[in-house]
């Protein structure tokens, strides 16, 4: 882990979660890929939600304010009460010393642990890999493509995910999940040795782009094609959207580039409210006109003084 999960929220340690969520919405929506065309912009969204993603749930957050960057080797069953009676604070971090890669030397790179035997303290969490004890299987990560249709529906699904051993997956995509998110799947990383339990998987998803939708969070943006009169007289029409056919009513005088705003049909959110979908109005003419049509066109040309050029 490069950056502090707090220093990439750009929050204090001791934000509360409704601080948490608010530096996380600014900062995806100025960095989200489909707004930010900056090189830069992908990998630190990438980074600010892999932030969120561990700030924002209780039980992760708790572990990696303990733990630092080793938090997701830390054990469930890992006892508090003698952390804290070894001297630790409240939210203390484990710090891995820059002079003993692997783990290796108990007695440096820590804080706030002077006099404490660590090893004995944490079980043999950070014990050396050449002491010959159990190790814990690392956690792996890889991406987890998903149309815009995927994402908005969920479900189950099998996959096999090359480099982690051809393995076969069955995998529950929750509804509205969001790029960048990431799916654990639990004891099905990487392989310990000993009685030690195996690493997690995590999927990153990754929402393909779409031919039709153009998404950002949670709300989606769609065109809608439609016809000289139907944009100056207004009509009702139909518009696809992931979860079916929907009806919009078009304002009379609306020219391309009018949103029309469908709340809810954006993507779903099982914590709260679901996303918009928002119909992007693009005005069609025929490429050729019939002689009535065109003799239509001529009189309207004619009888109107509307110069688009002044409005």
């Amino acid at each position: 882990m490069a950056t502090d999960f707090y220093e990439a929220l750009g929050v204090a340690k001791t934000a509360s979660t409704d601080e948490i969520q608010r530096a996380y919405r600014k900062l995806a929506r100025q960095l989200h890929p489909d707004v930010n065309s900056d090189p830069g912009a992908e990998e630190r969204f990438k980074e600010v939600s892999e932030a969120y993603q561990v700030l924002s749930d209780p039980e992760q957050r708790k572990k990696y304010d303990r733990f630092g960057a080793d938090f997701r080797r830390a054990p469930d069953d890992f006892d508090e009460r003698a952390y804290a009676g070894a001297g630790g604070r409240g939210g203390g971090r484990v710090r891995h010393s820059r002079a003993s890669p692997g783990f290796g030397g108990a007695s440096e790179g820590f804080e706030g642990f002077e006099g404490v035997d660590i090893e004995d303290l944490l079980g043999g969490l950070f014990r050396s890999r050449g002491a010959g004890g159990p190790i814990a299987g690392a956690d792996q990560e890889a991406e987890l493509e998903l149309t815009v249709e995927e994402a908005y529906r969920g479900g189950r699904r099998h996959l096999s995910i090359a480099g982690a051993g051809e393995r076969g997956y069955d995998v529950d995509i929750p509804a509205g999940v969001l790029d960048g998110q990431r799916i654990r799947l639990a004891g099905q990383g990487g392989r310990a040795s000993g009685n030690a339990a195996s690493g997690d998987l995590y999927l990153v998803v990754r929402i393909k782009p779409h031919p039709r939708y153009r998404l950002s969070g949670r709300d989606l943006t769609v065109e809608l094609p439609v016809s000289p009169w139907e944009a100056a007289l207004g009509a009702t029409v139909p518009v696809l959207t992931p979860g079916g056919e929907v009806k919009v009513r078009v304002v009379p005088g609306s020219s391309s580039g009018r949103r029309l705003r469908l709340r809810g049909e954006g993507l779903p959110n099982p914590r709260g409210k679901p996303g918009d979908l928002y119909a992007e109005v693009r005005v069609l003419v025929p490429k050729k006109l019939g002689k009535r049509e065109r003799e239509l066109f001529e009189e309207l040309a004619a009888v109107s003084d509307f110069d688009p050029r002044r409005t």
